[in-house]
């Protein structure tokens, strides 16, 4: 049972808030303590120079200790201490976003880290399971500033038999999930419900399904298990890093506040766009080349387009080199191929196989001519002779040029340009394709798309590195390297104190910014690496990753798995999304189909039932929908009620804009401090949100929209992973009609909002017009 405050003995409300407030400050006052400790040793370090090898690592390392722990300090100034457990034993432990403890005495816990065991009743004691807690409260605060309480008292004599076993902190729960949206993704870490603990908390090893419906609080799962792995296997995953994969950049921005906020600044955030070191991925496709791109079918199409790449000439090649001409006939080639292939190494580091077998032909022609005897005798040269012959040879332009052309060193981009540019090419590596699908790949040079970069890794692995590529890999290091060091001097900058002309008799004080600057901590970093793991792994394609989070990972098509397997060699992974939601032309609408080429018959499914954010007035009509794209999914239950229903208008097709922006400004209007999200077709987001920018200057619109505005104008692809108080989703007919996948799509679209939703539907005619439930 819920109360404001509760227990024997219980003090009146303000009393108890006013109790707790002194806890709360306590706590917030040892926070300042342990920010000023590792700002003021930071600053140490950075004005310490000179000394060892040994020192000045030791020293690196200690400043990107310091300033991690001045970033994840700040990071949890909101919402520090959330909840309280009064134990059956007397005992009374306080439970926040980090860890904090009572140096002055036996280290006695102040704050118990909500990843901790010892925190993990707060999420799961129920009345029927109370695990030795009498009561549980919740804190509400603001700031620094207790608000609020609630509390249950788990007694199992007086709780209902039909009481909601599986809500825990309910009052807390409902709050946070009536409350308006801000454009960010909140944490749900004071609301953790049992089936969400259970996954999050879900042992490290091998690949974790979760399979959810819309608002079961997937994504917010996952990035709390990324909070809690790296807390309970810190030294493991503190080397190789957790990798987190979302599908757009506007939804890692939405997402990207949670991590920090939850004392997690590690995790490396990426969309499959970001996934090849070097390439921004970021020009548009027809859905329909991106499709072909992500069949399993391209792994033999690149092969053969590398394969291509070996040539054997057709006649034989004359090389002209200082003293003579030397001839290379087709079978010396043919043999100096098949050698290099067989070797199994990749296409470039096979090429110096390539190299020798042909130089080495060469040289004997030079060799037979010059060293022949004239009695008719053995050849005059030994081998000391052939090898310096060879060793000219390679030096020879002439030489490189044809092995140049015949086996050429390639990076991915080259190869995938060169492939798409050239319609021969095409025919030559695909012939599996049909016409029309080859035509799909013709294209112009000119940047990269999200479904270029699997087939830019995958043509990594066949061709190996060279050593453009190891350049490019120290020049994004460096890169890193240098936006660290400017991290840290602004930590350092923001930890000094803003009065410092009490100090020092009025005499002037000296930062550790005045005495280091950013050029000269990057000489620093560069003498000892000191990059964060995540900062390494984002510059190098080769890394493997101790843990990796995929979210929306329906959309990901059989290339994308690929690559991503490729990054995660241990396989120890959490997949998180619905099938019934995918969208793209290639995803994923089986979990098995996906995942038994890697990992058969070794990977666990498990299923989130309770849909938090969607209102059960909008659940039912997407459960409608639901059953059209698949009748064997069940969607999940509601936990609440709007009390608004749904409304579905059709209106005048040539009013469309001037009815929506109508109905945009009505929605607004409605809204306390919310945000409305306005879901269109591909095909009209231009007009229509140009439409609502002008008339509503709190509207945003784009490639990447701001969040935080009022009103917010997207296409399904860019809502996905979103939320908004209210919801208008316009045109769905086209919506359904623009995709083979539509009926998904308008599914994504319904269930966005936590509070209201409107259907605009264009009319053939103005006889059209009228408003109504949502038809089912």
């Amino acid at each position: 049972m819920s109360r404001h405050s509760g227990g024997t003995g219980e003090l009146p409300l303000d009393d108890e808030i006013g109790r707790e407030q002194e806890y709360v400050s306590a706590l917030y006052q040892r926070l300042d303590e342990l920010r000023e400790q590792a700002a003021n040793r930071l600053t140490d370090e950075l004005r310490t120079t000179g000394g060892t090898l040994q020192a000045r690592s030791q020293r690196d390392s200690s400043v990107r200790m310091y300033a991690e722990q001045v970033e994840q300090l700040s990071a949890v100034e909101n919402g520090l201490c959330f909840g309280r457990l009064d134990g059956a034993d007397g005992s009374r432990r306080y439970v926040g976003r980090i860890g904090i403890f009572d140096t002055s005495g036996d280290y006695d816990p102040l704050l118990i880290d909500w990843r901790a065991p010892a925190a993990r009743p707060f999420y799961l004691a129920t009345a029927a399971n109370p695990q030795g807690v009498l009561r549980r409260r919740h804190l509400r605060t603001r700031q620094r500033k207790v608000t609020g309480l609630n509390d249950e008292v788990l007694d199992i004599d007086s709780a209902s038999p039909d009481a909601h076993e599986e809500l825990t902190g309910e009052a807390s729960l409902l709050a946070a999930l009536n409350a308006g949206r801000s454009g960010r993704m909140r944490d749900i870490v004071e609301t953790i419900q049992v089936e969400q603990d259970k996954i999050i908390r879900a042992d490290l090893p091998g690949v974790l399904v979760v399979q959810g419906g819309p608002g079961t609080g997937k994504t917010a799962v996952a990035l709390h298990r990324a909070a809690y792995l790296l807390y309970t296997h810190r030294r493991e995953l503190s080397t190789r890093g957790v990798l987190l994969v979302g599908p757009n950049a506007t939804f890692l921005r939405y997402i990207s506040h949670v991590l920090p906020a939850l004392a997690e600044t590690g995790v490396l955030l990426r969309t499959q766009a970001d996934l090849f070191p070097g390439v921004q991925a970021r020009r548009a496709e027809p859905a329909a080349a991106a499709a072909l791109k992500g069949r399993a079918a391209m792994v033999e199409v690149l092969a053969a387009a590398v394969r291509d790449r070996q040539r054997v000439p057709d006649e034989p090649m004359e090389i002209e080199v200082e003293r003579e001409t030397l001839t290379l006939h087709p079978e010396t080639v043919r043999a100096a191929r098949e050698r290099a292939r067989r070797s199994g190494r990749p296409h470039n580091l096979a090429r110096g196989l390539f190299d020798l077998e042909i130089v080495h032909a060469l040289a004997e022609q030079v060799a037979e001519r010059i060293g022949a005897d004239p009695l008719g005798g053995e050849n005059l040269l030994d081998e000391a002779d052939r090898a310096e012959i060879r060793r000219e040879l390679r030096e020879e332009s002439g030489i490189q040029a044809a092995l140049d052309e015949l086996w050429p060193v390639l990076s991915p981009e080259r190869l995938l340009a060169d492939l798409y540019a050239d319609p021969d090419r095409i025919a030559t590596a695909a012939p599996m394709l049909t016409a029309d699908e080859r035509t799909l790949l013709h294209r112009e040079p000119g940047g990269w798309t999200p479904a270029d970069v699997p087939l830019l890794d995958e043509a990594a692995e066949l061709l190996g590195e060279d050593e453009r590529e190891a350049a490019a890999l120290r020049e994004r290091i460096r890169s890193f390297q240098r936006e660290y060091a400017e991290g840290v001097l602004e930590i350092a900058r923001g930890s000094r104190s803003i009065d410092v002309e009490d100090e020092a008799d009025g005499g002037e004080i000296l930062g550790v910014t005045d005495l280091i600057d950013a050029e000269r901590l990057l000489e620093r970093q560069e003498e000892e690496d000191r990059l964060t793991t995540a900062q390494r792994a984002a510059a190098d394609r080769k890394w493997a990753f101790g843990h990796v989070i995929v979210d929306e990972a329906q959309e990901l098509s059989p290339m994308a798995w690929r690559l991503l397997m490729r990054r995660c060699p241990s396989r120890s992974m959490t997949i998180v999304g619905d099938v019934a939601q995918t969208g793209a032309l290639a995803g994923t609408r089986s979990w098995g189909e996906a995942l038994e080429p890697y990992v058969a018959g070794r990977w666990r499914l498990t299923e989130l039932t309770v849909s938090y954010r969607t209102p059960a007035e909008i659940m039912a009509v997407a459960a409608d929908l639901l059953t059209e794209i698949d009748p064997t999914l069940r969607p999940p239950r509601s936990v609440r009620e709007s009390g608004v229903p749904p409304w579905d208008r059709r209106v005048d097709a040539d009013r469309l804009a001037t009815e929506l922006v109508d109905a945009a400004a009505r929605e607004a209007a409605a809204l306390d401090e919310g945000r409305l999200g306005v879901i269109v077709p591909a095909g009209l987001v231009d007009g229509l949100g140009a439409a609502l920018t002008t008339a509503l200057p709190e509207a945003a619109v784009g490639e990447h929209p701001e969040l935080e505005s009022r009103v917010v104008v997207l296409t399904v692809a860019q809502a996905k992973g979103l939320e908004f108080d209210s919801v208008l989703v316009v045109d769905p007919d086209r919506i359904v009609a623009e995709s083979p996948r539509g009926r998904s799509d308008l599914y994504v679209a319904l269930t966005r909002a936590t509070q209201r939703l409107g259907v605009l539907r264009p009319a053939p005619d103005a006889g059209g017009e009228g408003e109504g439930a949502v038809a089912a």
